[in-house]
């Protein structure tokens, strides 16, 4: 068993970290060497990879976790070298590490194996069951998708019928999720899917107090660490708050404050140029930059690229000038890890907060006309 660990602080004392050991017991029909079977998930800020050789089909991992922690097994079938060119096939399964003897088996794919021995892969299993039939009718029309042309997925006409039926295929899974979050307060699970019906925009006036309902070892959990980071950060950026500031770099290496643009009103642009709806949205901000820059208005744009994105500066700024965005620039290139993203409380993007020029927020998740009709209400200018 090979252990990798890459670590940001490798020196956080042992008796600050109240860790639960595990025990991973798997078997995958009758592979031998060089099969070989891998684990990955985090402890705080380390990023673990464990590795073991199978032998007749059985591998063994143990660890220590604090807490509940999501976690991926892979399992490569032989020695064939990794072609980077090329997209490696996945035989992976998430599995939930906790204190026990967790057992996965399969009779030749990790991916179809069965979990037993741990009470949060129980309430998984059961979880993914809740979704089995949407998710099969789902899959079927994918299959369809798949098969039409790139001219026929670009045809909106024809592509209606299509996306009708997906959507209706589709329309239980928040109810349901939702449901499934009320009745399993004692559940880690229970809270994944809390994570998963609260969407981006959210009211923690209406969060918060369901929230407190879980179980406290799952809201002490890295799970309920960002659900509440989350919901604090939500808290300082609602409608009549003041923004809170923050400084980045800008591409030439200067620190930009948001306070600095005090006195105007800005939209403060939450993108990447990884984020395929973020450049879709990209125009309509254009637009209103162009329109309203004259009437003491303008846009500080904000990228989660870098990082594990996988996107470089170059790529940013290939973006930014590509798409025109003639406004100030900022980011810290770590991608999601920018504390911005923290401070803000954002999930998803693209996310945007206006502020006037006292500094207070008067608007957030502006898009399309929206956008156009809020700064016409606060600047006087009529859209065209």
């Amino acid at each position: 068993m090979k252990k990798l660990i890459l670590s940001a602080f490798c020196l956080l004392p042992l008796g600050l970290m109240a860790q639960q050991a595990f025990t991973i017991q798997g078997k995958v029909g009758t592979l031998n060497e060089p099969a070989k079977a891998f684990l990955v998930y985090k402890v705080g800020t380390n990023s673990i990879t464990d590795s073991a050789t199978l032998k007749n089909g059985t591998f063994e991992f143990k660890g220590s976790v604090d807490g509940v922690t999501s976690a991926s097994i892979r399992v490569k079938h032989d020695a064939t070298p990794v072609d980077p060119k090329k997209r490696v096939p996945s035989d992976l399964i998430t599995v939930f590490l906790e204190k026990a003897t967790i057992k996965v088996e399969a009779a030749d794919s990790i991916k179809y194996a069965k979990i037993t021995g741990s009470k949060v892969n129980d309430d998984n299993a059961k979880y993914i069951a809740l979704f089995k039939p949407m998710n099969d009718q789902v899959a079927i029309y994918m299959k369809e998708y798949n098969a039409y042309t790139t001219e026929q997925k670009k045809d909106t006409t024809f592509m209606k019928p299509f996306m009708a039926k997906y959507t209706a295929a589709n329309k239980d899974r928040g109810p349901l999720t939702k449901k499934f979050a009320e009745e399993n307060l004692n559940s880690y699970m229970g809270l994944v899917a809390f994570r998963a019906s609260m969407g981006y925009d959210i009211d923690p006036k209406v969060v918060e107090p369901q929230f407190l309902k879980y179980a406290a070892e799952y809201r002490a959990s890295a799970l309920g660490k960002n659900i509440a980071s989350t919901i604090e950060g939500a808290k300082k950026t609602q409608i009549g708050v003041i923004a809170p500031d923050f400084a980045q770099h800008d591409p030439e290496g200067k620190v930009v404050k948001l306070s600095d643009f005090k006195g105007k009103y800005v939209l403060v642009d939450f993108w990447a140029a990884w984020c395929g709806p973020c450049r879709e949205e990209n125009p309509n901000v254009v637009a209103a930059f162009n329109k309203f820059k004259d009437k003491n208005f303008t846009v500080f744009g904000v990228s989660f690229d870098g990082g594990t994105t996988g996107t470089t500066k170059e790529k940013w700024l290939e973006a930014i000038e590509k798409d025109k965005l003639t406004w100030t620039h900022v980011s810290e290139l770590k991608g999601w890890e920018n504390e911005a993203r923290y401070l803000y409380g954002i999930q998803g993007i693209p996310a945007n907060f206006l502020i006037d020029p006292t500094g207070k927020i008067v608007g957030k998740s502006l898009r399309g006309e929206g956008l156009h009709k809020k700064l016409e209400e606060l600047l006087g200018a009529k859209s065209k």
